[in-house]
């Protein structure tokens, strides 16, 4: 098979991310967003929140990396972050599922964009860091958005979600001010459950 044919396929093969349905909604609350979507909303907001970014974080490098940290679920479905069941098994799944997509590009092309997607599981370089505070931003956004209605239905606590809001904290920490904000607002309106973790961060740092 040659290069165009290998690069064509997969283009093909990733349209199947938009029928990947996440829990949260769209801001409008219109109805459930797609894992295609929430790639590209983080890859937008990339480059617009850049100028936020720590020392050394290369945004094209994040780009990339935010529009392929989910192309496993093409494969292995989404697993909802407070889902503990759902996410048995996940790396296993999305394992097996980078072997089979990243195969299908030329061999470069698939070692290098795989390489990306490894990155970010790791969450060990500043690219990486500041992808995953996008990835956990953006549904706190959308969910503050939306009035917490996913929230609600699956029942988060406060504590759950400052949790999952940490990347923010370590990698975008001018934003950690608004975060508390969403999350107090939302607590006080019962959207979010009032209990907290013994190691919250500190308001403001």
């Amino acid at each position: 098979m040659d290069r165009i044919t290998q690069q064509l396929a997969f283009i093909v093969e990733i349209d199947r991310l938009k029928g990947v349905l996440r829990r949260t909604s769209l801001c409008d609350c219109s109805r459930l967003e797609n894992s295609a979507e929430h790639s590209w909303h983080l890859a937008a907001m990339a480059v617009l929140l850049a100028e936020h970014a720590g020392t050394g974080v290369d945004i094209g490098r994040v780009t990339r990396m935010v529009l392929v940290h989910d192309i496993v679920e093409i494969d292995a479905g989404d697993s909802y972050a407070y889902d503990v069941a759902a996410n048995s098994g996940r790396e296993a799944r999305e394992q097996a599922a980078a072997d089979r997509l990243f195969a299908l590009l030329p061999e470069d092309q698939g070692a290098e964009l795989r390489a990306l997607w490894e990155e970010f599981e790791g969450r060990a370089t500043p690219d990486a860091r500041f992808a995953a505070a996008l990835d956990s931003l953006q549904p706190l956004l959308n969910n503050d958005r939306s009035g917490g209605e996913s929230w609600r239905t699956n029942r988060v606590n406060r504590g759950q979600v400052l949790t999952r809001m940490e990347p923010i904290h370590d990698a975008l920490p001018a934003l950690w001010p608004t975060v508390l904000e969403i999350v107090d607002r939302n607590c006080a309106l019962g959207n979010i459950g009032a209990s907290v973790v013994a190691s919250e961060p500190e308001r403001g740092r």
